[in-house]
């Protein structure tokens, strides 16, 4: 009989747990873990704190008594475990309500510890006021925060997914709200002209937002009333409106009454490491594709482990809960003899902030740059279902591909609806091996209320697959702002819409409807650039000139990506 001791619940610990049990019937298996709560819905509290999730028993998906009765599994919560002795397979733990410091043997151990909230050395960091947002005691905490100090003004630091969603959740609560983002970007995993969209989103919803911004001191006012305090109908002193006063690294200060940490998150190697399992790279622990440490009988998953990354097989860390939850399942079936390999992570994730949703899958522009990857990229703008049915919204989409042979390395889509569609397929042909030209060929679903009969997905694969097949030569955003004296801006939109939406200066602006007519005022012996709202008529006008003996390109995306690039907060 295999004995396995699971150290840490949530994703991957309670799946490996739940798998094993299901792999093996007679296994002894007992989970630690060193808080109350073996298994709970962590990207579901800031939902919980901003009302959309009522109750927070919902939030709470397995407890001991239900693993007990359901898998037969021992779970034991408040147990922290404290060492490993890999020479005895033996582990130390402490029971936290009775002090107790006891040993428990292992024939197989999977580590599952997770990731703790970066918190960074600044002066006041520990106030009560000041939070972390990780688990159920941190979300009781905030709430009760809210519920006693009744704050009028939240700070969050922070632009990552836990930051989005409360700056979200406390607005849903009537709380004025800053968001301070040290990068020129909120939500990394995107590039900048993607981030300016949820920027808009954030400034249009009443978030006072500062990038390039950080947090570095935190000040408490006095708990004591000032004289020149007002007071209300009984005589009674108001305390001081705002409880924290913070220092910025622009040299500007803030008032507020509640600061949120959203920072990121680092990865809980303290046992491995003292133990001496070997560490990755980027400081998270090491682990074959069988999901085994440098210790044979040691397994590990979750946010503590480092993976390979989908596009070019180098260590990467995503703390995410589908990859974790995979991990575990596999871990569970390869320490009861299995052989499963974990086919490395493409990172695919969603954030919803307020009525839109941003979502990506494999890398962005930003990680081919620093990895000197050749890429080229389109932009994609139409509607998410059928035009002429109601409730049509627009989806913002950019693909990413190989130069070469149009291998998909990436994709970012934003929008009201279908967003997560979109991506979702891109990231299955991702993992399919496909490419983009394989992306036109894709027989996806259609009726008006739905999608249209060429899906989004479907027109990237196309406008890529021209690039690559030389149907059309495209420029982008960045190079119309440094032309030569060789190259000249020609827009082919109608008048109105450079009134109603903006224009390129020193664009000639010659509407398309009309353009053939006036071929004889375009240079031949300058390169055009063409555009149009969002690309489709500049690559008609582009078909056009080529025909003609022109030297064209077709900005990609058209003035809507121009704009997005652009856009400054």
């Amino acid at each position: 009989m295999t004995k396995i001791v699971i150290v840490g619940g949530v994703a991957g610990g309670a799946s490996a747990a739940a798998r094993a049990r299901r792999v093996s019937e007679t296994a002894e298996i007992i989970m630690l873990e060193r808080g109350e709560f073996i298994s709970f819905a962590n990207c579901g509290l800031p939902y919980h704190i901003g009302g959309e999730i009522e109750s927070r028993e919902a939030l709470l998906l397995q407890t001991p008594e239900s693993f007990k009765s359901r898998f037969n599994i021992e779970v034991r919560v408040f147990n922290d475990v404290i060492a490993i002795n890999r020479q005895t397979k033996q582990l130390s733990i402490r029971n936290l309500l009775t002090d107790e410091v006891y040993q428990e043997s292992y024939d197989k151990l999977l580590l599952s510890p997770g990731a703790s909230p970066i918190k960074p050395p600044i002066s006041g960091i520990n106030s009560h006021f000041v939070h972390s947002l990780r688990n159920i005691p941190d979300m009781d905490k905030v709430l009760a925060n809210l519920l006693l100090h009744k704050p009028k003004h939240a700070t969050v630091v922070g632009g990552g997914f836990i930051g989005l969603e409360m700056a979200e959740a406390l607005r849903h609560r009537g709380l004025e709200v800053s968001l301070l983002e040290l990068a020129d970007q909120v939500m990394g995993p995107v590039d900048v002209e993607m981030a300016n969209i949820l920027h808009q989103k954030l400034v249009d919803n009443g978030v006072d937002l500062r990038l390039k911004t950080g947090l570095t001191a935190v000040h408490e006012r006095p708990n004591q009333p000032a004289e020149s305090d007002i007071t209300d109908d009984y005589d009674t002193p108001v305390f001081p409106h705002y409880h924290l006063h913070l220092d910025l690294s622009d040299n500007s200060s803030l008032a507020t009454d509640l600061v949120i940490l959203a920072i990121g998150v680092k990865p809980e190697t303290r046992l491995a490491s003292e133990c001496g399992l070997t560490l990755g790279k980027l400081g998270g622990i090491y682990v074959d594709a069988s999901m085994r440490t440098s210790d044979p009988d040691i397994y590990a998953v979750g946010d503590a482990i480092e993976t390979d990354d989908f596009v070019t097989g180098n260590p990467i860390l995503i703390p995410l809960a589908g990859p974790a939850n995979r991990q575990g399942r596999l871990a569970a079936d390869n320490m009861l003899g299995g052989n499963k390999l974990y086919r490395a992570t493409q990172g695919t994730a969603i954030c919803k902030l307020f009525d839109m949703a941003i979502a990506s899958t494999g890398l962005n522009e930003k990680s081919l740059l620093r990895q000197v990857i050749p890429f080229e990229k389109i932009y994609v703008h139409t509607a998410s279902h059928a035009s002429y049915y109601p409730r049509a919204h627009p989806i913002t989409l950019k693909l990413l591909f190989c130069p070469d042979n149009g291998r998909i390395l990436g994709a970012q889509a934003a929008g009201i609806d279908g967003v997560d569609k979109r991506i979702d397929v891109l990231a299955v042909a991702q993992r399919a091996g496909m490419t983009v030209y394989d992306l036109a060929d894709l027989e996806l679903t259609y009726a008006p209320p739905f999608g249209s009969a060429r899906d989004v997905v479907n027109q990237a694969g196309m406008v890529a697959a021209n690039v690559l097949l030389g149907d059309e030569s495209i420029c982008h955003s960045q190079e119309l702002d440094h032309l030569t004296a060789e190259q000249v801006i020609i827009d082919v939109r109608n008048p109105s819409e450079l009134t109603a939406v903006g224009a390129i200066v020193g664009a000639i602006n010659i509407p398309l409807p009309v353009l053939r007519d006036r071929l004889n005022e375009l240079p031949k012996d300058k390169e055009l650039l063409v555009f149009c709202q969002v690309g489709l008529r500049g690559h008609v006008a582009y078909r056009m000139l080529v025909q003609h003996g022109f030297k064209v390109r077709n900005l990609s995306g058209g003035y809507k990506t121009y704009q997005m690039v652009n856009a400054r907060f």
